[in-house]
């Protein structure tokens, strides 16, 4: 849980750091160029494609996938999350 709060809130945090940069504008690649690795990078890219096989719906994941890997714009990806006809999860 700890890392957990950490990865939410800390300044030290490389996936913050990378979320912060992506909300401010910066597509991955000039991120990626800062030499900063953040393992929710990789680890959305893997969940995404098993996701696909197993054909398990993980809409925030999805959307995360877009913002990193399509140059979805974050606020884009947040009102079509936001949007999503309602089921029940």
């Amino acid at each position: 849980m700890g890392d957990l709060v950490l990865t939410c809130t800390g300044d030290l945090s490389r996936n913050r750091q990378v979320g912060l940069k992506l909300g401010q504008g910066l597509k991955l690649s000039e991120i990626l160029k800062m030499r900063m690795v953040a393992e929710g990078v990789k680890t959305t890219e893997s969940v995404h494609f098993l996701a696909q096989r197993l054909g398990v719906e993980l809409p925030i994941t999805e959307q995360v996938y877009k913002i990193l890997y399509e140059d979805k714009d974050p606020a884009t990806a947040v009102c079509d999350l936001m949007n999503r006809d309602l089921k029940a999860e």
